[in-house]
């Protein structure tokens, strides 16, 4: 057990957890700063202090730990699920990529990781012809196909707009390719004349691969960018990668015998023109 001055009153520990407060303060008062306390911590992302101060306040009032401390807790594993989560598409966000790529990134020195960048073709036509509420349905819909079927830990967060990532940890180059053009087929097939009579929508997508040391997450995501600008060009509804030995990108699935390729300069930080 040992000793430590917080907000001015001496409280004990037992192997690094608050385990009470010693004062003659009201402890409905002392639980409120650990409350309050709490709540900070948990906004700045230090669940662990903020479920210790949680835990102390509790005592304080109940004596014991109590179903509120577990209540507590869920709630706030619950919040900060949510503040991960596009309010729309209840994919992850963009904050949450971003979070999740530096990790795999300093995480991964010889394992395999695919990005792919996925947008939805001549969306603006979707808003402009039914309106920007049924716009927000069909994405909705593009993330469901997105979604489903990824391997082991892939998981969809939107980048912006009606442009999407797949995150694929752990997938070499074939098998993240072949994941993205299923999800494409998923997209193509699925019956949109339920929502509209004559709607047909396609996702055109790059993929992005990363092995070993790898390089930043800004220059993995803009040679995922290229590669989709790539496929764009080629006529949409379409994946494409870029070939290991000999640089040159390619379509994935019955595309690549059917179309004509533009060769990109070999520069993953290039920036690309706005196409829909």
């Amino acid at each position: 057990m040992r000793w430590f001055k917080a907000y001015g009153r001496p409280v004990d520990f037992i192997d690094g957890e608050v385990v009470g407060v010693v004062s003659v303060e009201q402890p409905v008062g002392t639980a409120a700063r650990y409350t309050a306390a709490a709540e900070e911590l948990a906004a700045s992302g230090r669940w662990e202090e903020a479920y210790a101060h949680l835990r102390a306040a509790v005592r304080l009032l109940n004596g014991t730990p109590s179903d509120d401390v577990e209540r507590l807790r869920r709630e706030h594993a619950e919040a900060r699920e949510l503040s991960h989560r596009d309010s729309l598409t209840a994919s992850y966000n963009r904050r949450y990529l971003d979070e999740r790529l530096v990790a795999l990134l300093a995480e991964r020195w010889t394992a395999d990781l695919c990005v792919a960048l996925v947008d939805a073709d001549h969306f603006k036509q979707v808003n402009d012809t039914f309106g920007h509420r049924f716009g927000d349905r069909v994405l909705q819909r593009i993330v469901t196909e997105l979604s489903r079927g990824l391997p082991g830990d892939g998981f969809c967060a939107r980048y912006g707009g009606e442009e999407f990532a797949l995150v694929l940890p752990g997938c070499g180059k074939a098998e993240a390719v072949l994941a993205c053009e299923a999800a494409r087929e998923r997209v193509a097939r699925h019956p949109w004349d339920e929502l509209a009579d004559g709607l047909h929508v396609t996702v055109s997508a790059g993929v992005a691969h990363c092995v070993g040391w790898p390089t930043e997450v800004e220059r993995l995501v803009g040679e995922a960018d290229v590669l989709l600008y790539t496929a764009k060009q080629a006529g949409r509804n379409a994946v494409a990668f870029r070939d290991t030995d000999t640089g040159f990108v390619g379509l994935a699935g019955g595309a690549a015998g059917r179309r004509s390729i533009p060769q990109l300069a070999h520069e993953r930080s290039a920036r690309r023109p706005a196409v829909s």
